[in-house]
């Protein structure tokens, strides 16, 4: 029977520890992996459960009875894992000695209490502050097996220590082992529940009793009893574990000092300045704002970039600060580091980094022209054709550094330019007008040229051309003859005597220019004697220009009356380069008697022709049509006489 009793304590104690080890389990599963979680530096565990002890199947088999037990424990958590802890149990089993001493008697059966103290280091699966934690422990102490003082009274009463021989029924204190294992959880950080179950082993309490029969009630020394306890209790968290050191915050990043590009060379007023703020060096994925200022008034942008357009010239300051606006970092707290211990580290901001700059801005200066030349200086008029008339234009100048190309553009006070607007041109005298006079003229042209750079900035300046005309020509309508005939008829001497003579007077000389055509003959007049003088043979255009000299000088009703002197020719032959410009009358091919009415001239009848100029005393210039020009032969002159 005390084994099947010691068999029955065994299971459950297997049964208790199969549900700490279930409760283990399930406390790994859920529980937190955070070390120090709560405080349990110091733990103190009341507690009340049940108590289950063995059998000694030697002697009587005592036996002590199922019952209750109720406790305290102290617990000093000295490192994460290890714990040292001082517990008290007061239990109550009740001492039965199964079998009776005699037939007919009962089994003595008296009351007990135990009073255990032990100190067990306990061995947590968890770390110090875990929400859940499993343990095992194994300690040593002394069982104080005590008799109530009901059972010592009852067993000194003389009538049952007559039959049981009980009187010397006392305390007996015994060494004693424990282990076991449970689970605490925190309900909140101070207060937690506590699960144990707890195997006892002692050696067996002899209560001062005989250890061999005697006729009366005896328990066997030097055997042992094992027991069986499983407790639930609060679990008070005294004070708080030591918190480890913290990490170091993070190290501060610093900016490194920002570097304005953009202000070098020449920068110009009016146009657009862009600026950059390098920041080489700068940490990678940080967000970087950048402040600009220009002599201290805020501006716009708030990147790398600042373009400005500065309307003066001048130096001005520029400023930049660029400020890191990358949010601080978040520093996780580490496992080992409870969240009531961890405390988010300050990470200092990053000092913004300011530089400045100086710009020098140009201010727009105008061209300057250094000189302004035309070659050559002197023109002559279009209808002097022996002088130039065209002269270059040329200027140099220079622009400002903020000018940039210049532009060019020639005016003319009269006449034309031709390119214009290149820094050399051509001026051309061809279209300037005079009035026709005999006396020579003289104009002064005024060339400007203005020269524009790209800012606007012009400057001009000018020279001046100087065009002579000398005193010009006038060509009167030509003298025309019948074929192979050198009589001026009426219509001609209507031109010498009513134009040319007339308009001739003391200011111009009169040319005279003979032609024929070539079909008529070359000979008009042979050699003969005329007043006891050979005369020589002359030309057909010969003639024609010395009767026509003769009706000039005549000096008779139907000629005029110049000085011969006044009169130059010259004949030319079979010549027609220049134009004829026939009179308003004119003549047919048939022979002189009779005088064609209307201005029609033919074409043959163009080239018999003898030209008139009036051209200025003095004057180098003569007609195109000239070749060699002679005085009038007077002698022949006055023997010709005014011809009919």
């Amino acid at each position: 029977m005390g084994s099947l009793t010691t068999r029955k304590h065994v299971k459950a104690v297997t049964l208790i520890a199969a549900l700490c080890l279930g409760n283990l389990a399930f406390a790994q599963k859920t529980s937190s992996n955070t070390a120090d979680e709560y405080p349990d530096l110091v733990e103190l565990d009341p507690f009340g459960g049940i108590s289950l002890w063995g059998t000694v199947n030697h002697g009587l088999q005592e036996a002590l009875v199922p019952g209750g037990t109720a406790g305290g424990r102290v617990a000093f958590n000295v490192t994460r894992y290890i714990g040292l802890e001082l517990g008290y149990n007061f239990m109550v089993n009740n001492v039965r000695l199964m079998t009776p001493i005699g037939p007919g008697l009962a089994s003595y059966t008296f009351g007990n209490q135990i009073h255990y103290l032990a100190l067990n280091p306990v061995f947590n699966f968890k770390p110090r502050g875990s929400r859940f934690q499993p343990y095992l422990t194994v300690g040593v102490g002394a069982a104080q097996f005590t008799p109530t003082d009901a059972a010592k009274k009852t067993a000194r009463d003389p009538a049952i220590d007559a039959i049981y021989h009980s009187a010397n029924l006392n305390d007996n204190l015994q060494p004693a082992l424990n282990y076991g294992g449970g689970v605490k959880w925190h309900l909140s950080p101070h207060v937690g529940l506590r699960l144990d179950a707890r195997g006892f082993w002692s050696r067996n309490p002899t209560f001062g009793l005989p250890n061999y029969p005697t006729g009366g009630i005896y328990i066997p020394a030097r055997d042992h009893i094992n027991g069986f306890q499983g407790t639930l209790g609060l679990v008070l968290y005294v004070g708080q574990t030591q918190c480890p050191p913290l990490p170091a915050p993070p190290v501060p990043v610093t900016l490194p000092q920002p570097v304005i590009s953009g202000a070098e060379g020449t920068l110009c007023q009016g146009k657009p300045i862009t600026l950059h703020a390098d920041m080489n060096g700068a940490p990678s994925g940080h967000k970087l704002t950048y402040s600009w200022t220009v002599d201290g008034q805020a501006q716009s942008a708030s990147g790398p970039d600042l373009t400005i357009t500065p309307n003066n010239g001048g130096t001005f300051k520029v400023q930049v600060t660029v400020t890191d606006t990358t949010p601080a970092p978040t520093v996780n707290r580490p496992p080992d580091i409870p969240e009531r211990c961890w405390t988010q580290p300050v990470v200092q901001p990053v000092a913004p980094v300011t530089t400045t700059a100086a710009l020098t801005v140009k201010e727009y200066e105008q061209p300057q022209i250094t000189s302004v030349a035309a070659t050559p200086g002197v023109l002559s008029c279009p209808a002097d054709t022996n002088g130039a008339h065209s002269a270059a234009l040329s200027v140099e100048a220079t622009g400002s550094a903020c000018g940039g190309n210049l532009k060019y553009q020639w005016t003319a006070s009269e006449g034309s330019i031709s390119n214009n607007t290149s820094s050399t041109a051509t001026f051309d005298a061809s279209s300037l007008n005079f009035e026709a006079a005999n006396q020579g003229q003289s104009k002064a042209v005024t060339a400007t040229v203005t020269v524009t750079d790209e800012a606007g900035k012009s400057v001009a300046r000018s020279t001046t051309i100087t065009v002579n005309c000398p005193p010009q020509f006038k060509r009167l309508p030509d003298i025309v003859f019948a074929k192979n005939n050198a009589r001026v008829n009426n219509c001609g001497k209507r031109i010498l005597i009513d134009q040319a003579a007339q308009q001739a007077g003391t200011t111009y000389e009169i040319v005279l220019v003979g032609h024929r055509a070539s079909d008529e003959m070359n000979a008009a007049v042979k050699s003969r004697r005329v007043r006891g003088r050979s005369t020589p043979a002359r030309s057909l255009d010969e003639q024609r220009v010395l009767n026509a000299a003769a009706v000039l000088t005549g000096d008779n009703a139907t000629c005029a009356n110049m000085d011969p002197s006044q009169i130059k020719i010259d004949w030319v032959g079979t010549d027609q380069t220049s134009t004829p410009e026939p009179g308003l009358c004119g003549t047919s091919n048939l022979p002189a008697v009779k005088e064609r009415t209307s201005s029609r001239v033919t074409q043959a009848d163009q080239e018999r022709r003898v030209e008139v100029y009036l051209v200025p005393k003095g004057t180098q210039i003569m007609p195109p049509a000239v070749k060699n020009l002679k005085p009038v032969p007077e002698t022949i002159i006055k023997d010709l006489g005014c011809p009919k």
